[in-house]
């Protein structure tokens, strides 16, 4: 066993090896002499080492103490807490000193701390403070903890504020760093640790640096299980000692971080902010490597680091999978789902404050460690930097301040210190700098300046030329040997294309020269398919992704027994990558022998590209008219063609000839001659090239310099010719290889600028500011990418000019762009960018068909503080950021799209361009904003799409859903008949079944677009036969939308379609057709609706009422309009758990079963379908519909499993993820989930919740997980992260453990989220009695309780008002006559039913007296119903009215609610709940009735004042009203001015269409539908009052008789109407009230039985 001990503050207390546990026991036992050992681990490293630890230690104890009675021999005790982040808090360390107490443990004790991070700070926290400090030893066991949390010395625990805010420096006896701990370390793990390896080498050893750039792929692989034992000279011990190495030189010279152990807070002061805002989602190192990305941005942006370290800081992070922007999309997942939870969204104000709270920081100014270069820091301590320059680095946009170049410096940093206080160099192995080491420049060097009457002169050099850069990494990779490139691009795409290369085995890359230099050693073009299920990421980087898809093709193919190699290798790219053309490349390459395939659009990424070893060489044909990428990409790999190659070009024209000779000169410069053919009779050169057959090889020199970027190179120009100030630029000019660097010469000198050009430099010098010549026409199709730049110095080129002649495009103000059709496919159409975006400065612009003309405008007509939308482009970024430096405000967006060919764009212009840039946070309302979202409307949510076979019902559940949410309805079948002029049977007996589908998806498309917000659209029944229809789909349901299966048995879809003539038959058994297209519905389909009609326990017999109401319920939750969720501004909420294997016996007893609750639990674990030990999913689904034709309160479904006290097997947690995620997609409002199933399971779930809500559970039967525990905190942690309400189950073995809940409860009561804790067994049931928030209940009815101490509503009412938390209250009736009403009977017979202390009684007068004040006033006084003749007197003493009070004009309704003002405890306020009454009774009878087109009211006193009302509430768009005192029914519609009211003078003359609702507030004896003498003075209700021929509602408000006239009316004419009897709008109201008053829903169908019984007596 070798081992490397490394010294630390004097003593070689650190132990570096692999498999080292026999060494710890040895070491610890013979140098470390203890009574007692305390191994303290966690519950995830316990299973996996504590066993062969103790085991191990035992017997070394027995071998130095074979007497176990000895005195002498030690204790070895072991210890295990929960893991994460939330055990390190105060309680966490208290547990443990318990239990060292509780073990008579003394000071001379000796813990060891096995584990990771949170092990070792809070475990050497406990050692720093237990007897006053007792020595412990660090084993880390995750490669984070073992290069950095365990050295040093640093203890602490988190506090609320912030992590590891109390603590202590500790140093520990031994660290003991055995790599083997790492075998079990998931990759992600490792990489987050290799994180902390990159930041020690980041700061002080470029040696490491260089070998973790080498080999990513060799560290993240060596350490699986069948990998040899490795020893200390392999590269991941090796980096290890190195980290450990330097932090223990930097703690041995600074043990508590006074100065120089800042530097090991590389990347922390905004990774740790970061985290703080992500966790638990996102690794400490994967943090880190953010924050270590931004803050050498942030020494780029100072001007101390140079872009060519930061992008091989980046690469190097990139290259562990680790993420380098907050971009990266495991950060953007994370924050979604923290601010889903109630969290915080990350922004740079939150990130600031985060920082804020930090150990390191110097008053206002935050410490940040600055990189000066690879291996070496701008000083030996973390440097203060203000807020601002943060705020810059942060910000996604920034803002150019207008002004001249040259003018502005940025404020210096502090001074730098470079030596440490008494220091001896000799001590510091690092490259510490010593005193003698001049100062280094806050920033770049001021831009040079002549004297005050001179024009401001610049000078600068631009990066690496991306087309070359691009070029010469594909050559260098493909030479055999080594190459060394010189000024290469370090940018987004050239670190794309490098990580695809490597990838593809082509080269190795390595940096020498600080990293100005890249080594190449190329493979001759023996290339290697990636692993499988590898993928070449490329971004939006076209050219990569075109030169790449050639290089692809020339992979060796792999050995038929290799499994480690794909067979084929797959390229692909952003969302506009994958819009970006590129089928004339892979057309020419197919022609030539190739296979590759599209994988999602024809014509565009991704492909998959077979490996042919080489192409065949012969002649291949290409179309180059639309990029000469293509053409360089078959250029750059024809060499390595079996035979010589002649490459053809076809198209209209060669687009960008230049860059084709570009790429041929290169090839030169490597060894391959390409000829150009000649016309022999004219010798005019044609577009015939002939490519030989060779290898690449170096240049002579063995080097190759990359010139500058000629489209960089027009920026800072282009600023000087605007600015009327002067730019050299070095290393581009009239020698360069680049069409751009015309750009001086045939673009600016025209304008009016002096130009000076050499064959390697180029000066401009503006004119005066204001007085650019418009260009006139230009043809910049050789220089095509500088023609943004062109029309951003075009936009106020006038000299004078101000428009005139613009319509003719003859203007002074004119220049005309030709020549740059190519641009509308790069990464952006760039000629409609241009045009949209210099719109927002008041610039006019007329499209070309291959270009544009653009009309300046003098400098101050533009308009100020414009926000420029970049596009993702860098070319529009730098284009606009030029137009930007005279044009005060302009903010550009996307920052960082100018990463792509001139990362440090934004610091060159203010640090060597002299222009200030401001960082600038962008608006984003659904991001940082925290309110309440917006209710959402029926004319904003996304479109419902219906999908199903033919038969299911998809067209009536459509109407259904259509009139529930007041959406219309589309049925595409009738569309396509529309659209195509003929009925869809004869279309396809006409054209055929390919030509409908190709018709139908055309369709779909075009609706998808139309239609996309506010209809319900019902699609046919075969639209999922076609792919391109079913991606279509799921990219909708994936984006938001809801797509909806509606499914019916298959008998009753084949027995309906036997009858079907209308539609073409299918051709083929329909059986066939459904078995094919099921799985392409599921597929497709987001949410599923069951329509079935033979549903267990005579479910489906319930009626179309039933139907309607669930049709309602579904569409109105999974479209957000109607959430079907738990109020929760209830005071208590309860749920019923069903304990039966099969619903079917509960369904008739479901209303009594409900009463008091206010959702349902089906436990799906508990169902039981024969034969089977799990329940499949389509009988969970059966069961679930059934129950929702039931009830229409919200289900919560759960899949409780055997270790959490369930029925559902602990091994089947796939199954259970299946149940669950149905049950989302059925629509269910509540899914239980388990925080003890897999965490990516739980991920995925929450993924999928919609509108519906996560109960994460977690349920300990045993009682061993106390409330008081670090255990149980550790638990609602980790369910707050993934749920919207948390569910804590716990057992009480006393009545006490019922205080030690509610204490918890109040601890966490803070962090907002909804809370059912509850502890089991008869002991616990004070516990229930407690919870307010959903408190599973059962019921007498039920076969079982689904839990011990289970109680049910009216148990707990009465417990509650037992121990003072229920109070009775009174309630009265205020009015006369009232002796008959049935208001007592209806409020006792509830309160009754659902347990509660209260009673109602009567108070009968026709005045307020000093009795109706006197109750009034009673403390006990809970409500009060009003009737004639006080409605409106009582208002007189009554607080304040609800708007249906006010708008009514009448008091109904009595409410006493808690007052804000102290002095005045209580308020009574006044409602009206007749006109709930009215649409209650609505709903009940026709349950998806919304937004009716017209009603009628009869009658014109209050109750018609309510019904009005009413109507309006229900969203009625046309109220007729009529009386015979005409003047009345007026007086009503005057008062309602806002509302639709038209008074009628004669019934049956309905001027917007036959009413749909008939309400009638006349008394029964007043109307008839009798003629004649004796009936004159009666209201006459003729035949024609009602529309037979469609359905609606009758509401007669009238009590008695039974049937009034107009409900014989509507029985005899309009059987198909549903009617209301009074009573009924009696009991609707009544409900209302009870529901107010007591804050639970009224037990209808109990109450409803005693009211008629009353009513009937």
């Amino acid at each position: 066993m070798s081992v490397q001990k490394i010294s630390i503050l004097g003593k070689e207390s650190i132990h570096v090896g692999f498999n080292l546990v026999q060494h710890i026991s040895d070491t610890l036992l013979d140098t470390l002499p203890s009574s007692t050992y305390v191994l303290i681990t966690d519950t995830n490293i316990a299973p996996l080492y504590l066993q062969p630890i103790a085991a191990t230690f035992a017997l070394a104890t027995d071998a130095r103490f074979p007497n176990k009675s000895d005195p002498a021999r030690p204790r070895f005790l072991t210890y295990t807490i929960p893991p994460g982040e939330t055990t390190k808090t105060r309680e966490g360390k208290a547990e443990i000193e318990d239990f060292l107490l509780r073990h008579r443990c003394t000071r001379d004790t000796v813990i060891i701390a096995l584990g990771g991070g949170v092990i070792g700070d809070l475990v050497g926290f406990v050692a720093a403070t237990f007897m006053r400090g007792v020595r412990v030893v660090q084993v880390p066991t995750s490669l984070l903890a073992m290069v950095d949390s365990s050295i040093g010395g640093k203890t602490a625990v988190d506090a609320p504020l912030g992590k590891n805010l109390i603590g202590a420096f500790w140093q520990p006896s031994y660290i003991f760093v055995d790599a083997a701990f790492l075998r079990t370390l998931p990759v992600r793990e490792l990489a987050n640790g290799l994180a902390e390896v990159i930041k020690t080498a980041a700061i002080w050893d470029e040696t490491a640096f260089a070998l973790l750039e080498a080999n990513s792929s060799t560290l993240l692989t060596c350490l699986s299980s069948s990998s040899p034992a490795l020893d200390l000279n392999h590269p991941l011990l090796t980096l290890i000692i190195s980290s450990i190495n330097t932090k223990a030189t930097i703690v041995s010279r600074d043990p508590r971080e006074a100065h120089l152990r800042g530097l090991v807070n590389f990347g922390h002061s905004i990774g740790h902010a970061i985290e703080a805002l992500v966790t638990p989602y996102v690794l400490h190192g994967e943090c880190i490597s953010v924050g270590m990305v931004l803050e050498a941005e942030l020494a780029r942006a100072a001007g101390v680091l140079g872009q060519v370290s930061l992008g091989r800081l980046r690469r190097c992070i990139e290259s562990y999978g680790l993420p380098s922007t907050l971009s990266d999309k495991r950060i953007l997942e994370a924050e979604k789902r923290i601010v889903a939870t109630g969290g915080q969204p990350i922004s740079v104000d939150t990130l600031l404050d985060r920082m804020s709270v930090d150990k390191k920081n110097a008053g206002k100014l935050k410490r940040v460690v600055l990189l000066e270069r690879i291996g070496k820091t701008r000083e030996l301590r973390a440097t203060g930097v203000a807020d601002e320059d943060i705020r810059k680095v942060l910000c996604p946009a920034v803002r150019v301040v207008a002004g001249t170049p040259g003018t502005y410096a940025k404020p210096p940093l502090p001074p730098p210190m470079l030596e440490l206080p008494d220091a001896d160099p000799t001590q510091l192995s690092g490259p510490v700098p010593n005193a003698q080491i001049a100062q280094v420049s806050s920033a770049t060097s001021a831009p040079s300046r002549k004297a005050a009457t001179d024009i401001p002169h610049i000078t600068l050099s631009t990066p690496g030329s991306k087309s070359i850069s691009n070029r010469a990494l594909v050559l260098a990779a493909l030479c055999k040997g080594t190459c060394r490139l010189k000024n290469l691009l370090h940018s987004d795409d050239t670190q794309v294309m490098m990580a695809a290369l490597e990838q593809l085995k082509a080269a190795t890359f390595t940096w020498t020269d600080n990293g100005e230099t890249l080594v190449v050693t190329g493979s001759g073009g023996a290339l290697s398919v990636p692993p499988p299920g590898t993928q070449l990421y490329l971004g939006n980087a076209g050219t990569a992704a075109r030169f790449l898809t050639t290089v692809c093709t020339i992979v060796s193919p792999p050995n038929t027994t290799d499994t480690s190699r794909a067979e084929t290798t797959t390229i692909t790219g952003n969302a506009r990558m994958k819009q970006r053309p590129i089928a004339p490349l892979v057309t020419a390459l197919r022609g030539a022998g190739a296979t590759i395939g599209y994988l999602e659009s024809e014509g565009c990424l991704p492909l998959s590209i077979k490996p042919l070893g080489r192409l065949p060489g012969g002649t291949l044909t290409l179309d180059a008219s639309l990029s000469s990428q293509y053409v360089s990409s078959i250029l750059l790999c024809a060499p390595y063609a079996a035979q010589p190659t002649t490459l053809v070009l076809t198209g209209p024209a060669v687009i960008s000839q230049l860059y084709i000779d570009m790429t041929i000169e290169l090839m030169r410069d490597f060894g391959i001659e390409v000829t150009r053919e000649r016309d022999a009779a004219s010798g005019d050169l044609l577009n015939v090239y002939h490519i030989p057959r060779g290898t690449y090889r170096a240049p002579e020199s063995g080097e190759f310099v990359i010139e500058s970027d000629a489209s960089s190179a027009t920026y800072p120009l282009a600023i000087a010719a605007i600015t009327g100030t002067r730019c050299t630029l070095a290393n581009i000019g009239s020698s360069s290889l680049q069409g751009d660097a015309r750009f001086a010469k045939e673009v600016l000198e025209p304008m009016g600028c002096e130009v000076v050009q050499t064959e390697t430099e180029t000066t401009v010098t503006g004119p005066p500011k204001g007085k650019l010549r418009a260009r006139g026409e230009v043809d910049m199709e050789p220089m095509t990418d500088a023609f943004l730049t062109a029309c951003a110095v075009a936009a106020v080129a006038t000299d004078g000019g101000v428009g005139e002649g613009a319509e003719s495009g003859e203007g002074k103000n004119v220049t005309r762009i030709r020549g740059i059709a190519n641009q509308r496919v790069k990464e952006c159409n760039r000629i409609q960018a241009m045009i949209d975006q210099l719109a927002k400065f008041g610039i006019s612009t007329r499209e070309l068909p291959d270009g544009l003309e653009v009309y300046g405008r003098p400098l101050p007509q533009l308009t100020r503080g414009a926000s420029i939308h970049c596009y993702d482009d860098h070319r529009v970024a730098m284009a606009f950021a030029v137009l930007a430096t005279v044009v005060d405000g302009t903010i550009l967006e996307e920052k960082r799209c100018v990463e792509k060919t001139w990362p440090n764009w934004w610091d060159d212009l203010e640090n060597k361009l002299g222009v200030k840039v401001e960082g600038v946070q962008l608006p984003e309302p659904a991001k940082t904003v925290r309110t309440s979202p917006a209710p959402k409307t029926p004319e904003t949510i996304p479109s419902i799409l219906l999908v199903g076979m033919r038969g299911s019902g998809k067209t009536y559940i459509g109407e259904l859903a259509a009139q529930a949410l007041s959406l219309p309805l589309l049925d595409f079948d009738a569309e396509f008949s529309r659209v195509y002029q003929q009925p869809l049977r004869s279309f396809v007996l006409e054209r055929g079944w390919a030509e409908f589908r190709k018709a139908e998806i055309t369709l779909l498309l075009e609706l998808m677009k139309a239609h996309a917000r506010g209809w319900v659209v019902s699609l046919g029944g075969g639209i999922v036969e076609t792919l391109e229809a079913r991606e279509a789909l799921k990219k909708y349901a994936k984006a938001g939308g809801c797509v909806v299966w509606v499914q019916r048995e298959p008998e009753e879809i084949e027995r309906y379609l036997e009858s079907e003539t209308e539609r073409p038959a299918y051709g083929e058994p329909v059986r066939a057709v459904l078995e094919r297209r099921a799985p392409w519905f599921e597929e497709c389909a987001n949410y599923v609706f069951g329509n079935h009609t033979a549903l267990p326990g005579g479910a489906s017999a319930l009626g179309s009422g039933a139907l309607e109401a669930e049709v309602s319920r579904f569409f109105g939750h999974i479209s957000g309009l109607r959430p079907n969720l738990v109020s929760t501004n209830a005071n208590r909420s309860y749920f019923l758990s069903l304990t039966y294997p099969d619903v079917a016996p509960a369904l008739p007893k479901i209303p009594e079963l409900t009463t008091g609750v206010d959702a349902v639990e089906l436990r799906a674990d508990l169902l039981h379908e024969s034969g089977l030990q799990i329940p499949s999913p389509s009988y969970v689904s059966t069961q679930l519909f059934a129950l929702r034709r039931a009830t229409t309160l919200p289900i919560v479904f759960t899949v409780r499993t055997v270790s959490q006290g369930g029925a559902f097997p602990d091994d089947a947690p796939v199954e259970a993820g299946k149940l669950l995620k149905l049950a989302l997609r059925l629509g269910v409002e509540y899914v239980d989930v388990e925080t003890t199933l897999p965490a990516p399971l739980i991920l995925d779930i929450v993924s999928l919740k919609g509108p519906s809500h996560i109960v994460a559970s977690f349920h300990d039967w045993t009682g061993s997980v106390k409330w008081d525990s670090v255990a149980m905190k550790a638990q609602y942690e980790a369910a707050a992260q993934i749920g919207d309400v948390v569910k804590l189950i716990s057992k009480a073995n006393s009545v006490s453990d019922n205080f030690k809940l509610q204490d918890f409860v109040a601890k966490v009561a803070i962090a907002s989220k909804p809370l059912i804790a509850i502890n089991m067994g008869a002991a616990g049931q004070l516990s229930r009695v407690l919870n307010t928030t959903l408190t599973p209940v059962t019921h007498p009815l039920l076969p079982t309780a689904a839990a011990p101490g289970q109680m049910s509503v009216s148990d707990i009412h009465r417990a509650l008002h037992l121990i003072g938390l229920l109070p009775a209250r009174r309630f009265f009736l205020f009015g006369s006559p009232i002796a008959r009403s049935p208001s007592p009977t209806l409020h006792n017979t509830g309160f009754a039913a659902l347990g509660l202390p209260h009673t109602y009684g009567l108070l009968e007068g026709e005045s307020i007296t000093d009795e109706t004040r006197a109750i009034l006033a009673s403390p006990d006084f809970g409500g009060a119903s009003v009737t004639i003749p006080l409605k409106l007197d009582i208002m007189s003493v009554l607080d304040g009215f609800t708007a249906a009070a006010t708008t009514i004009g009448a008091v109904n309704t009595i409410i006493p609610c808690q007052s804000p003002d102290a002095n005045k405890p209580r308020l009574l306020l006044g409602d009206n709940t007749d006109y709930l009454g009215i649409i209650g009774a609505i709903h009940a009878v026709s349950p998806g009735l919304r937004a009716p087109g017209s009603a009628l009211v009869l009658g014109a006193g209050g109750t018609a004042r309510a019904a009005v009302y009413a109507l309006h509430t229900l969203g009625t768009k046309q109220i007729y009203l009529y009386n015979r005192t005409h003047s009345k029914a007026t007086a009503i519609a005057e008062a309602f001015s806002s509302i639709p009211v038209r008074v009628l003078d004669k019934l049956g003359n309905w001027p917007a269409g036959a009413p749909s609702v008939v309400i009638s507030t006349v008394p029964a004896d007043a109307t008839t539908i009798e003629t004649g003498p004796g009936f004159e003075s009666k209201v006459y209700l003729p035949p024609n009052l009602l529309d037979a021929s469609t359905k609606g509602v009758v509401v007669d408000m009238a009590y008695k008789p039974a049937e009034t006239p107009l409900l014989a009316l509507t029985k005899r004419i309009a059987p198909t109407w549903a009617t209301v009897p009074g009573v009924e709008v009696l009991l609707e109201q009544g409900y209302a009230q009870f529901e107010h008053w007591t804050g639970r829903r009224c037990p209808r169908e109990i109450v409803r039985e005693k009211v008629l019984q009353w009513y009937n007596a």
